[in-house]
């Protein structure tokens, strides 16, 4: 816990440094991810890291438990103060390497109730490493995010972890939603950065902005202000 903790706060002070808007805490060290609720000891230990970060960096912040565990998300949120979460299949069904991952939007939302805490949802649109159980048009599966999951924000993503998503993707999305927070949740980096943000509202960063771009290694200040300036105004 010392070293992971360790790692997150480096992490948060550089993102911080760099100039970004807010922070997303995820488990992405915890391969291979559990297919529906995760272990107590991860919520634990991501309320834990998260209540250190939030003491060392004034940014409003966001949770996604991996692989896509809202009801835990929103107990992490709920308990260090967080913003937002990000659930990565809010509707509908995918096929994924956990296997078969499907909606669970009824009992995260009355959860949230529950809590009685303002925390957005933000729902992953045809989610990153997986497939739609039934093939879906991508539009449709947006509005039923928004219109039957009751999604505050929606994101975007290219097929796999660094990779941007498709142009067309991001315009059918907005032009479906129009109304929606749309963030991208892969694959910005400084050279597309500019042509993301004139589609989306926000962008999602993790590979392009650590050492040497590999996705394991630690922040690195420096690109964290290169993809902040590429962006441009926010």
């Amino acid at each position: 816990m010392e070293s992971v903790a360790e790692a997150a706060l480096d992490d948060a002070r550089a993102l911080a440094e760099g100039g970004v808007d807010a922070l997303l805490v995820e488990n992405f060290g915890d391969v291979p991810f559990a297919p529906g609720r995760v272990d107590p000891a991860c919520v634990a230990a991501m309320a834990a890291i998260a209540t250190e970060i939030r003491r060392a960096v004034p940014l409003p912040m966001g949770i996604n438990v991996l692989r896509t565990d809202a009801m835990s998300a929103f107990a992490v949120a709920a308990a260090v103060g967080a913003r937002f979460i990000r659930v990565n299949v809010h509707t509908g069904a995918v096929v994924t390497d956990q296997g078969i991952l499907a909606s669970t939007a009824h009992d995260t939302l009355r959860y949230r109730r529950l809590l009685g805490v303002p925390i957005a949802l933000l729902a992953d649109v045809q989610t990153k490493h997986a497939a739609p159980l039934a093939s879906v048009a991508i539009e449709h599966e947006a509005r039923d995010c928004v219109h039957r999951g009751l999604a505050d924000g929606l994101i975007v993503s290219g097929e796999a972890t660094g990779l941007p998503p498709k142009t067309s993707d991001l315009e059918r999305v907005r032009l479906a939603v129009p109304d929606v927070p749309l963030l991208v949740g892969s694959g910005a980096a400084p050279e597309n950065a500019a042509d993301l943000f004139a589609l989306a509202d926000g962008l999602i960063v993790g590979t392009s902005v650590k050492r040497d771009g590999i996705v394991t290694n630690r922040v690195d200040p420096d690109r964290v202000r290169a993809l902040v300036r590429a962006a441009g105004p926010r």
